[in-house]
C-alpha cells in the first residue's frame, strides 16, 4: 500500500446550509463512492476527513450534529476518520504521520469544496512531497461572491449579482491553478478505466 484516497469534508454540514441549493454536484457522494471502490480494489488506504469548528454555533459545530459523513457514503470500519479545524487536512491533524507510518507517497483527493479545503489540502500535500491526483468531478463547490459583495447575501442575491463567480468557473480556475504545479487532474471515469473497472 503506497497510495491513499483522501475524502475531504463530504459531510452533512454542507447540506444543512441554504447555499447547498447552488452546489455544483448535489450527488457528489456517488462520485466519491466510485473512487472509494477503486481504492479498495487496489488495496489503497481510504482516509475520511471532516471539518469541525467547535463552539462556532453553526453547521460546522459538532454540538449541532451535522459534522458527520453524508449518509450515502460507504465507509467501512477500520478506515481512518479524522477531524480538522483548518482548511487543509494536514495542519491540525495527524494525517501526515498516518501516511508516513504506512509509507504512502501518492494521494488521490476529492471532496467539498473544490477550491477551498480540497485545493488547499492538495497544495500542502504537494509541498510535503506527495504525488497528488486531484479528481475534479469528485469535488463540489458553490458560486463565490465578489470581494465587495455585502456580507450576509441571500442565495438569490448571490446568484443575481453579475460579479459572482459561478461554480463552473471556480472549478475551471482550480484546475488551471493546480495542473502541472501541484497535482495531476483526473476524472472518475479516467481512474476507473486505468484500474480496469469501467463503471
Amino acid at each position: 500500500m503506497t497510495r491513499a484516497l483522501i475524502v475531504i469534508d463530504v459531510q452533512e454540514s454542507f447540506r444543512a446550509r441554504p447555499l447547498w441549493a447552488t452546489i455544483s454536484d448535489p450527488k457528489i457522494a456517488d462520485q466519491v463512492n466510485r473512487l472509494v471502490r477503486i481504492a479498495r480494489r487496489a488495496g489503497d488506504l481510504v482516509v475520511w476527513v471532516l471539518h469541525s469548528e467547535p463552539g462556532s454555533g453553526d453547521v460546522f459545530d459538532p454540538a449541532l450534529g451535522h459534522v458527520r459523513l453524508m449518509e450515502e457514503l460507504e465507509r467501512v470500519e477500520g478506515e481512518p476518520l479524522i477531524h480538522k479545524t483548518s482548511h487543509n487536512a494536514f495542519t491540525t491533524t495527524n494525517l501526515q504521520q498516518l501516511l508516513t507510518e504506512r509509507g504512502i507517497r501518492e494521494l488521490t483527493v476529492c471532496g467539498i469544496r473544490t477550491e477551498q479545503c480540497v485545493e488547499t489540502t492538495t497544495r500542502v500535500a504537494s509541498d510535503l512531497g506527495h504525488r497528488v491526483t486531484f479528481v475534479t468531478d469528485a469535488t463540489a463547490t458553490n458560486p463565490i461572491p465578489h470581494r465587495d459583495a455585502p456580507a450576509g447575501q441571500s442565495v438569490a442575491e448571490l446568484l443575481a449579482d453579475p460579479r459572482t463567480l459561478s461554480a463552473d468557473e471556480v472549478v475551471r480556475r482550480t484546475e488551471y491553478a493546480l495542473a502541472g504545479r501541484f497535482a495531476t487532474i483526473a476524472t472518475v471515469d479516467e481512474l476507473e478505466a486505468a484500474a480496469g473497472h469501467r463503471g
